[in-house]
């Protein structure tokens, strides 16, 4: 019975699979646009301020579905760090921890989304969505990385400002094992964001950050 039950759950991935993850992503994608529209940077902090971790990890999972479009990324764990673990005799780690593992489920979730969605669609049926934003000679140059690193590619990729995300396509086309992709994805994205909370740290010890 439970071998009949994963057959039918595998026949359902096999045929609806691609459906069911492009229809994730498009909704995804609309409210990227929207938000590219009508939203900005204080709308992102707004929208922390007010729900929490919640809205924290829908925006990063649009940040890992490169769907983020109104706001520096690079910010949102240092704002969250700033506005939520924050104290006056130092920092609540129970919430810098809280911070760090739903900024990384969340843009893991978004890469894995976008990974499926590049496996089972292909290069040219992504290149021609008008909300996939990534110029095809970028794609290209990423293509190498991935032909020349191997996985490597994928946490080094996600470590670094103005490169993170890039690998999640290449390494989709190339049909890696999504599960070995989401994890390392994860550990990209948290070296990362911990040099960004240190950073954050630094600047406040000494003086260098008041914009928060």
């Amino acid at each position: 019975m439970a071998t009949e039950s994963r057959s039918g759950l595998r026949a359902f991935a096999e045929d609806y699979g691609l459906l069911v993850v492009a229809g994730a992503f498009l909704a995804l994608a609309a409210v990227g646009v929207y938000l590219f529209l009508f939203g900005d940077s204080e709308l992102a902090r707004e929208l922390i301020r007010d729900y929490g971790i919640y809205a924290l990890f829908a925006i990063f999972v649009l940040e890992g579905a490169m769907l983020m479009y109104f706001a520096p990324s690079e910010a949102l764990v240092p704002f969250a760090v700033a506005t939520f673990a924050t104290t006056p005799g130092g920092y609540d780690w129970a919430m810098v921890a809280a911070i760090m593992v739903v900024a990384v489920t969340g843009a893991t979730a978004g890469q894995v989304a976008l990974f499926l969605l590049a496996q089972r669609g292909g290069r040219e049926w992504l290149l021609r969505k008008p909300w996939f934003r990534v110029e095809e000679s970028k794609l290209d140059r990423f293509d190498g990385w991935f032909d020349r690193w191997g996985w490597m590619a994928v946490p080094a990729s996600n470590a670094l400002l103005f490169t993170r995300g890039m690998v999640t396509v290449p390494a989709g086309l190339a049909e890696m094992d999504v599960r070995r992709f989401a994890a390392l994805s994860a550990v990209g994205t948290l070296v990362f964001e911990s040099w960004l909370a240190l950073a954050y740290h630094y600047a406040v010890e000494t003086g260098l950050l008041t914009f928060f």
